[in-house]
């Protein structure tokens, strides 16, 4: 079938570097013209390369050559700047908002706190070699962090947590599952509404085994690949 062969094109291309990372695809227009076939079958062409990965796309702005993707695994509690630099990537992170305000149902749920309890909601918009990749929004219990809205969130949460109250990440539990990016979400990461993501979940303990926030992150699906180690018992 054509599209088949038009994506075999495509990945020949990227696989001998002729198209490198980050390169910007033509118009659509030009590169239906070019296969000799309609944007209707060249645009599912796309959207399966996109959904294995290959390519990805912002809105207004076209298709482009997806990265290798960032080795992640959600049980390290090493901060993001610092796994990012492990891979030789460069990180960083921009606050979009931090409020106190009555936790969502699914983080009363995670943190097992009443309905409408009051927590801090920090958003974050996150980096990878100048291109947004993962919006992060932690829920976090304010009886463990006095006056954090006073603080300042250009660190990472997991250094703010350590040199300002001595606490220390020591257990992580996570869920992984695949999403749509939507609304302020998808703005955030210049993606168009309905693009595949992956949705982590990860409820944090501290070193008294105490639960101290959860945080929900909506990562562009291409710019992560879940990696863990399992310590086997003898």
């Amino acid at each position: 079938m054509q599209y088949l062969k038009i994506m075999e094109a495509i990945n020949e291309q990227i696989d001998a570097g002729l198209l490198s990372a980050g390169n910007k695809l033509p118009a659509e227009r030009k590169l239906a013209e070019s296969f000799n076939t309609t944007r209707v079958t060249l645009r599912e062409s796309l959207a399966l390369l996109e959904a294995e990965g290959k390519l990805y796309r912002e809105d207004r702005r076209g298709w482009f050559v997806s990265p290798i993707p960032l080795s992640y695994d959600p049980t390290y509690t090493t901060n993001f700047p610092q796994m990012a630099k492990e891979q030789g990537r460069l990180a960083r992170t921009e606050l979009i908002e931090a409020k106190l305000m009555p936790a969502s149902r699914r983080a009363a749920s995670l943190l097992k706190v009443p309905p409408l309890s009051e927590v801090y909601r920090v958003d974050r918009l996150r980096f990878l070699d100048e291109r947004p990749v993962v919006v992060v929004t932690n829920f976090i219990l304010p009886k463990y962090f006095p006056d954090l809205l006073e603080k300042s969130f250009t660190s990472s949460l997991t250094t703010l947590y350590r040199e300002e109250y001595g606490v220390i990440y020591s257990k992580t539990r996570y869920r992984v599952s695949t999403t749509s990016l939507l609304g302020d979400t998808a703005q955030h990461l210049r993606a168009t509404a309905g693009s595949p993501a992956m949705l982590v979940e990860r409820l944090n303990y501290d070193q008294n085994d105490n639960v101290i926030d959860c945080d929900l992150e909506y990562w562009r699906h291409d710019a992560i690949c879940i990696e863990s180690v399992a310590q086997l018992s003898k």
